[in-house]
């Protein structure tokens, strides 16, 4: 008996030293928290020394925007783990002087006693690992790194970089110079050729315009032409050949270097194989030898008319946006100092669908109203009406607009009234443009008889274009009954 006793007591003095091990031995939410953010700050040294300097090698790029990649990823898992406990109808009647002065710790602490909080601690560990271990392969891109030529910069502030500066797309345009500086062996009659390939508003034509802006790129080609059309015509073509003809001659009277021309081509639709090959032969008729093309369309079927691989841009991932938004919203402001903010934040970046020109009108309609009760207003207008065209169309209303179809638009204010856009298009810089924008139609009281045009967004980036739209407001039929309906699900719709 004394022998069974002895043993019972010491098998349950092993199991209770042993579970207190491994909870002593078990990862503490704040040291978690506070390493990932570490390794996050190394991730963004690493990547701002990169995109500070001439980087040409193909393979180190590529190893870049997976750095890249996996950043935005940590810091939206970041950003989860600290705020997504923050609970939308807690929000919706918190103070805001007392959600500003909310502790970040006890937030964390609440979280995990939970068991989504057991996942999410769980999640941000293999996150850190991952991106722990990312970086340690990295060590020898660091050190070669430092053997390319540094930029020339002026100081910013990351939230300047970003409403001035392309976002997410500095390793891609690092990929488009490479191609334009490469020189081709002596002799070689083929136009190179690269196609950049993309959906609508995802940033081809900003790409290309940055490119072309390096001034290694204008020092390298004498002349560089834009060439947009729905169809080449032989008129077309011919206008063109003259235009390449008499500017090539003129380089030839007044330089005596060589002559390179870089030609743009915008494919609005797709364009047929015989219908490129006419293109093509009409350009190496007119343009002299050296001289390099870059076609960018959404089809991925002009991925066959490059002689280099094509370059395929992709909507940001829902990390990547999230990270833009965030910056664009708080600027200069610490989202920490505001949890209850940034976690609304959140949720108003899931339902924008990853658009960037809706990005920057509502971070700019959050910033001018930085009062929680309007942001919590904001996402409950912005949740329903998206969820009402969705029941009505069975589309979301940004996938609608992407394919420039008639779309319809609650307004904030005046839920009895629908806006309409019919039709988006893109302006130049010398073209006059609306003053009535997106912004005072939808969350404004602003109301033009008729159809009008307004402006959407106006970039402060290369090539400057400014998106406008043609708009219609109606009054929606059944008043009484769509107020009774909404009053019922405690919900704005369109």
């Amino acid at each position: 008996m004394d022998i069974i006793i002895s043993a019972v007591l010491g098998e349950l003095t092993t199991r209770s030293i042993n579970f207190f091990v491994s909870k002593v031995s078990k990862p503490v939410p704040l040291d978690v928290e506070d390493c990932l953010h570490k390794v996050l700050l190394r991730a963004q040294v690493i990547m701002d020394e990169a995109m500070g300097r001439h980087v040409t090698n193909q393979a180190m790029l590529l190893q870049l925007v997976m750095l890249r990649d996996a950043m935005h990823r940590g810091y939206y898992m970041l950003d989860t783990f600290r705020y997504q406990h923050h609970d939308e109808e807690e929000t919706k009647y918190e103070d805001v002087s007392h959600s500003s002065s909310l502790s970040i710790v006890n937030s964390v602490k609440r979280l995990c006693f939970s068991s989504r909080g057991g996942l999410a601690l769980k999640e941000l560990q293999e996150t850190h690992d991952n991106l722990s271990s990312m970086i340690l392969d990295l060590n020898e891109l660091v050190l070669f790194l430092t053997s390319y030529p540094r930029l020339y910069r002026q100081p910013y502030s990351m939230h300047l970089q970003l409403a001035n500066c392309m976002f997410d797309r500095q390793m891609e345009a690092q990929l488009v110079i490479n191609f334009l500086l490469h020189t081709q062996p002596h002799g070689a009659e083929e136009l190179e050729v690269l196609p950049i390939i993309g959906p609508s508003y995802v940033g081809k034509s900003t790409l290309v315009a940055h490119a072309c802006k390096v001034e290694r790129v204008t020092d390298h080609f004498s002349e560089i032409l834009f060439l947009q059309s729905d169809d080449f015509t032989d008129d077309e073509l011919a206008a063109f050949s003259e235009e390449c003809a008499r500017k090539r001659q003129n380089h030839v009277s007044n330089s005596n270097r060589d002559i390179r021309f870089l030609v743009v081509v915008e494919l609005v639709r797709d364009l047929n194989e015989d219908a490129w090959n006419r293109l093509y032969s009409s350009f190496k008729q007119c343009v002299p030898s050296g001289s390099k093309i870059i076609v960018t369309s959404r089809s991925n079927k002009i991925a066959k008319f490059g002689t280099a691989q094509a370059l395929t841009l992709k909507r940001p991932s829902h990390e990547a946006y999230w990270y833009f938004f965030k910056t664009l919203t708080f600027e200069s402001t610490d989202p920490e100092m505001h949890p209850r903010f940034t976690y609304i934040a959140m949720e108003i970046a899931k339902a924008l669908k990853s658009s960037p020109i809706f990005a920057y009108i509502t971070a700019h309609l959050l910033r001018d109203n930085f009062n929680v009760h309007f942001w919590c207003k904001v996402l409950a207008f912005l949740r329903g009406s998206f969820q009402k065209h969705a029941s009505n169309s069975g589309e979301h209303p940004f996938d609608v607009l992407k394919q420039n179809r008639p779309t319809y638009f609650g307004r904030m204010d005046t839920p009895l009234e629908v806006c309409v856009l019919y039709h988006q298009y893109q302006c130049s810089t010398q073209d006059e443009v609306p003053k009535i924008t997106v912004q005072d139609v939808v969350y404004g009281g602003v109301k033009p008889r008729g159809k009008f045009e307004v402006l959407a967004w106006r970039s402060s980036i290369p090539p400057y274009y400014s998106y406008v739209g043609t708009c219609e407001i109606q009054e929606l039929k059944s008043a009484a009954v769509k107020r009774k309906r909404s009053m019922k699900d405690g919900t704005t719709l369109c």
